[in-house]
């Protein structure tokens, strides 16, 4: 069997994509706490700002009010959503802090609102609190507002214009982490090129043993599955129990 290759993190982290989604509503409670007794060692959703300035946990940011009526999560205040949408704190008191959390940032003004919310609630989860945006220039503007926080470019292959190792160059120069491609973007040159830069390597999108067996053995630092359980296992088949 093929030996893994050399990575920044000794097992890769099993984020939870929208939480236990294979297994229970996505991004609710129920499903963030489900996913981490399966296993996982991550977390991840999207997150938006209400009109109040809260952030919330949802993919879409749209949800239904009253029988027929949608509305867009950015135009209604926290408590007019629906029960099932939960806040970032929510998250935070019912699952506690002892797992990495990864957050898409759907709204454009949430970042500096997240972190400050870990801040407050959960101080000693900031260096495992990895925020995600397709745009460089935003991820920029977050790294002063702390130092501690991953800032993680997520992208396609495709869309690297520049060239891999350039956009690994830049992500260095400019103080943000980690890149997150779809998994059958991955090679395990580009992991050995972007660990070169001491940069983390995130895949997504891997609902299958056969296929997240390989992407562990490339050196992956991080997988998103909805299928908690098969993630676990697979990661343990490659790499033992943690």
């Amino acid at each position: 069997m093929q030996q893994r290759l050399p990575s920044l993190l000794a097992r890769p982290i099993a984020f939870a994509h929208r939480g236990a989604r294979a297994h229970a509503p996505e991004n609710t409670l129920e499903a963030f706490t489900l996913a981490l007794r399966l296993g996982a060692t991550g977390l991840e959703s999207d997150v938006w700002l209400t009109s109040d300035g809260v952030p919330v946990l949802d993919h879409d940011g749209v949800v239904r009010v009253g029988r027929r009526r949608k509305r867009a999560i950015r135009d209604l205040q926290r408590a007019d959503l629906p029960e099932h949408v939960p806040a970032l704190v929510d998250l935070l008191e019912r699952c506690g802090h002892d797992y990495d959390l990864s957050l898409d940032l759907k709204d454009v003004a949430a970042g500096p609102v997240v972190i400050d919310v870990v801040r407050e609630v959960a101080p000693t989860m900031l260096p495992r609190l990895w925020l995600c945006d397709e745009d460089v220039g935003r991820l920029q503007a977050l790294r002063p507002v702390d130092p501690d926080v991953r800032l993680v470019n997520s992208t396609r292959l495709k869309r690297m214009k520049e060239g891999p190792e350039r956009r690994a160059a830049v992500l260095a120069e400019l103080g943000i982490d980690a890149v997150n491609m779809h998994h059958t973007d991955w090679t395990g040159g580009l992991t050995t090129l972007f660990h070169r830069f001491q940069r983390f390597c995130l895949a997504w999108d891997l609902q299958f043993e056969h296929l997240i067996r390989p992407i562990v053995r490339m050196g992956m630092d991080g997988i998103f599955s909805d299928h908690v359980d098969r993630m676990v296992d697979a990661i343990t088949a490659e790499l033992g129990p943690a």
